[in-house]
């Protein structure tokens, strides 16, 4: 009888089991990428959609026509700062959170249920809540304004100084229940030997958190931190339903502004243009942050 070798028959079906994920990540991912690519060095609008004609060879027109006209740099310090604030914020308020439901609080489940409420709720619908919230002549926030002694015209989407703190709010609000629910499953697996190690050999509370917590929680934060990253980078619906990146251009990130250019002005190699220069600018962000957020072994 013919001796099996296992170890190639194991190969061979691992082999199997990865090609239909290959296929998917080809064909819905690195096929499209490339076809964007292409298309942003090309004059292709929507006379080549109803003709079915393939669209002009045009160089780096469609990138220098962007840069001249500075939307494209305008487009990355909104999209920075959004990313930059929410990131931060999203970080600081969910460990806060994480913080007190790992705390033994009373009825920490049932918060915790209530806490995802935000996070289930449709981006567009996230947005639309806000929008009501900052309508400036029946919202809520005019009333606390005012009952805080403010402008009573405050309207937070209508002006270019506060319309993209307004949205960065509304992400907030939907994103910190996931981080909060990251932090806490971290949180829940910082070994209690450890903790109380520390706490005999004269550890505070603070000291704990930053030499003993902090380090155990360090891949979760790297992981749920490069999450939001993303996440923001290519955040659209918020923008597009709360301002559709306006006011005077206050909250167009490069989401909107690669929409604008294909569907809204017709010209689908400009959109592609701001796509991948995009995309390049997210790999390299994302890129910088695994290189510089090391994370020590502390099994």
């Amino acid at each position: 009888m013919k001796k099996i070798d296992w170890k190639i028959s194991n190969d061979l079906f691992a082999l199997l089991l990865t090609i239909p994920a290959v296929v998917i990540t080809v064909a819905f991912i690195f096929i499209p990428i490339v076809d964007s690519v292409i298309e942003s060095f090309l004059q292709y609008g929507v006379k080549n959609i109803i003709t079915g004609k393939p669209g002009i060879w045009n160089n780096f027109h469609n990138y220098i026509r962007l840069f001249k006209t500075s939307t494209i740099s305008s487009a990355c310090i909104v999209t920075l700062r959004f990313v930059l604030f929410v990131v931060i914020f999203q970080l600081a308020l969910g460990m806060a959170l994480a913080l007190i439901l790992n705390s033994n609080i009373k009825c920490s489940r049932f918060i915790r249920s209530i806490m995802m409420a935000p996070w289930v709720v449709p981006t567009v619908i996230s947005g639309l809540i806000w929008m009501w919230i900052f309508q400036p002549q029946y919202g809520i926030m005019k009333y606390i304004v005012a009952i805080v002694g403010g402008n009573k015209s405050f309207a937070v989407l209508n002006d270019p100084k506060t319309a993209l703190t307004g949205v960065s709010v509304a992400a907030l609000w939907k994103q910190i229940p996931l981080m909060t629910l990251l932090l806490l499953a971290g949180l829940q697996n910082v070994p209690s030997e450890i903790m109380e190690a520390a706490t005999i050999d004269g550890a505070g509370v603070v000291a704990k958190f930053f030499h003993v917590t902090i380090p155990y929680l360090n891949p979760v934060i790297k992981i749920a931190v490069a999450m939001s990253i993303i996440e923001n980078f290519k955040q659209f619906p918020l923008f597009w339903t709360m301002t559709g990146g306006g006011p005077n251009g206050a909250t167009t990130n490069f989401s909107v502004l690669s929409y604008r250019e294909a569907f809204v002005s017709m010209n689908l190699g400009s959109g592609a243009a701001v796509t991948t220069i995009w995309m390049i600018m997210m790999i390299i962000i994302i890129g910088l942050y695994n290189h510089f957020y090391k994370v020590d072994d502390l099994s």
